[in-house]
């Protein structure tokens, strides 16, 4: 990495001159050519640039091979003696799982079987 990309200043893009000469504006996806090879998109990009209405109206790519977004989780602090943690990885290791995912299925398995005997949720038939 070069000085520039390590001491970042927090300084206003418009007060900084620019030494690049203006870029043609994108306005969709439709505007962008399929490219041959990397250094003919690097050519193209260097000389383009998407404008506002590009990033305001073009729906976010999403690749079909990507995995969905897993649910957003808490971190919490529990605290358990050597024994317990040392039995859990056993057991995790067993199951070819990390033991913190082992933690959150167990926890989860008893909660669900706390909230049928309380009626919380109807049990299954």
């Amino acid at each position: 990495m070069g000085k520039a990309a390590l001491s970042r200043k927090e300084t206003p893009l418009a007060s900084v001159p620019s030494t690049r000469r203006e870029l043609i504006d994108v306005d969709s996806l439709a505007d962008v050519p399929d490219f041959a090879t990397d250094e003919e998109a690097a050519a193209f990009w260097d000389t383009h640039g998407m404008s506002k209405h590009f990033l305001d109206t073009e729906p976010e790519f999403e690749p079909d091979w990507l995995p969905p977004p897993r649910p957003r989780t808490t971190p919490v602090a529990v605290r358990f003696d050597q024994d317990v943690i040392a039995r859990l990885k056993t057991v995790a290791e067993k199951k070819h799982k990390g033991y913190q995912t082992l933690l959150k299925e167990f926890v989860a398995e008893r909660l669900y079987e706390e909230e049928k005997r309380e009626g919380i949720v109807p049990a299954a038939k």
